[in-house]
């Protein structure tokens, strides 16, 4: 009997010393490549959505030309591909919410071009693949087009400002509604039409790299059950740290209307210590809710598994063409989430913001 009970405490303590060794591999140690090392930028940044409907985007100027000067190769954006939109259509029964809040419907593209958004993607990357190196004003409208028929709106916009005003009308593929939408997105407020697609004509680029992933969104049971996880994790929001993110945030509002106080925000927004009061104020307070159903703690798991897969899908972009320099642009709640996960990458070098932003 004495026998057995050391073994089962021998067990025990190997068990214990077990869980307390980590995972031991670190890809963080092992960046080693040959050639150049891909370089990404994560910009946190607020949804312009959210800015006041007078707000003069020439504000954004003095941004725009601190990320120019860095010059990087590739823009990767919160925006979900074509391709994943027409895949959560074919669920609405999960994902109807998800497909009215983030995808735009390119049923208008579709009639005008005559192709679906599968068939507009594999027409996008075939045109591209052979794209000349002086491309006429008549390319850059249909690869427009191409692009709002893949559902790819920010894209169709870079290929839209890189022409001269003059030739920004109908033809090739673009009708008289396409048109109208092209000019609408180039004063919509929203990070995607304001900063990234005029930073990619400045810089020559072709098109952006929609990254973000909303496959693990899941409908609540039933309206009792979203009020009351509505509930509970509004209640574990209600602290301290959120406090002192709405002060901070209310500080700096006031200053948007210029270029200075653009620029002062987006250093604020990308400071380092940012990263443990946005956890402290939202998830890491979800996670600690204590409500039976641990609303809080489904929350969290979506948000992680939400960025795991936007992560994967921008060492996609690098995979396809290594050696690159890309800037992410992205809500600020999730840079610091990114830049953790894209670290942990063996071809992958993190670019500090405040060298950038200075």
């Amino acid at each position: 009997m004495m026998r057995t009970i050391m073994a089962m405490a021998a067990a025990g303590l190997a068990a214990v010393s077990v869980q307390a060794t980590g995972p031991g591999f670190d890809p963080r140690a092992l960046k080693a490549v040959a050639g150049p090392p891909n370089e990404v930028m994560v910009l946190g940044t607020p949804h312009l959505l959210g800015w006041p409907k007078d707000f003069d985007a020439q504000a954004l100027g003095p941004l725009i030309d601190r990320l120019a000067a860095w010059k990087p190769q590739s823009i990767a954006v919160e925006t979900l591909s074509g391709l994943q939109c027409d895949a959560l259509r074919r669920a609405p029964f999960r994902y109807a919410e998800t497909m009215e809040t983030y995808c735009w419907d390119a049923t208008p593209a579709r009639q005008a071009t005559g192709l679906d958004v599968p068939a507009a993607t594999t027409e996008v990357e075939r045109r591209l693949a052979a794209w000349p190196e002086r491309p006429t004003a008549s390319d850059r409208r249909h690869l427009a087009a191409l692009f709002l028929a893949a559902a790819d709106q920010g894209s169709a916009l870079v290929q839209w400002l890189r022409l001269d005003g003059t030739d920004r009308h109908a033809g090739d593929g673009l009708d008289a509604i396409l048109v109208a939408r092209l000019e609408t997105l180039r004063q919509r407020r929203n990070e995607e039409f304001l900063i990234a697609a005029p930073l990619a004509a400045r810089l020559g680029l072709e098109r952006l790299e929609p990254m973000d992933d909303h496959s693990a969104d899941r409908p609540y049971r039933n309206a009792e059950e979203e009020k009351a996880a509505g509930a509970a994790i509004m209640k574990a929001w209600d602290n301290e740290a959120t406090a002192r993110r709405k002060a901070a945030d209310g500080a700096l509002q006031p200053g948007i209307g210029t270029g200075a106080g653009v620029l002062a925000l987006y250093r604020a927004y990308n400071a380092p210590d940012q990263a443990q009061t946005i956890y402290d104020s939202d998830f890491g307070a979800a996670l600690k809710e204590p409500s039976p159903e641990r609303f809080g703690r489904g929350y969290a798991g979506y948000w992680e598994v939400r960025n795991l897969r936007m992560a994967a899908n921008i060492r996609d972009v690098f995979a396809a063409a290594p050696g690159q320099r890309m800037l992410v642009i992205v809500g600020a709640s999730h840079k610091f989430y990114l830049q953790a996960y894209l670290d942990m990458m063996h071809d992958v070098r993190l670019v500090d913001t405040d060298a950038v932003l200075r």
